[in-house]
């Protein structure tokens, strides 16, 4: 399937409800408004397709460059790359749920995501915490150093109120995430989550959203969710 038919077929599948959603939650033209689910079929045909990913992403089309993040072989991606990528990520849905899904699959994600959270940044932050999400929530907890994951909590608890909106959110993820899927430090989560309390994220023209990770810690506990891991990251 080429680039044409692609953009073709993301065209028809879009809906006007769901490109107002985007829009509304930061997306911007050109997009055509397709629910990521129904992309699945178009992606089930192609498969893997790195050179049609970097042409989908180019676009600047939001459903063409999500549905790259799909396709994208995480492993044929440079840092450069991913660098390139996240430049052109515009807002959250981009630089977290595209750029850090697709990075957290390939061998140097650790490497680039620590990068990303030091850069100060507020998207390559946000999608470098979120990168840990989508490793913990997926990966064994042998691949990470436990020391590096109980530095990156003493920083979420002295740093997440004072951080721009995006990288509280993810950082409140990454708090809620250590907590449920790595083992070794759940209680120590658990812990900082108490001692941060609730933290709000003020988000443009609407309601702030009020973040309680130690609540969503707790409630998830409760229902023996300790240790999950997922499959799949991506679709």
């Amino acid at each position: 399937m080429d680039f044409e038919t692609v953009m073709q077929e993301l065209e028809a599948l879009g809906k006007e409800r769901t490109k107002k959603i985007y829009i509304s939650n930061g997306a911007r033209e050109p997009l055509f408004g397709v629910a990521t689910g129904a992309m699945k079929p178009i992606a089930k045909k192609i498969k893997v397709n790195q050179a049609l990913a970097e042409e989908l992403y180019a676009t600047g089309n939001y459903d063409a460059m999500y549905f790259a993040g799909i396709i994208a072989d995480p492993n044929a991606m440079t840092e450069t790359d991913y660098d390139a990528w996240m430049d052109a990520a515009y807002f959250y849905m981009l630089s977290d749920y595209v750029v850090a899904v697709t990075l957290s699959e390939s061998d140097i994600a650790q490497n680039v995501a620590d990068k990303w959270i030091a850069s100060g940044q507020e998207l390559r932050t946000s999608g470098g915490w979120s990168c840990y999400c989508w490793l913990l929530g997926n990966r064994p907890d042998l691949e990470f150093s436990e020391s590096k994951i109980a530095s990156m909590l003493e920083v979420v608890k002295n740093e997440i109120h004072d951080s721009p909106e995006r990288t509280k959110s993810a950082m409140n993820n990454f708090l809620y995430t250590v907590g449920i899927s790595f083992k070794p430090l759940s209680e120590k989560a658990l812990e900082i989550a108490q001692e941060i309390g609730i933290v709000e994220v003020k988000r443009e023209n609407k309601k702030s959203s009020l973040l309680n990770a130690y609540e969503s810690i707790q409630k998830d506990l409760d229902k023996g969710r300790l240790g999950f891991k997922r499959k799949y990251v991506r679709c």
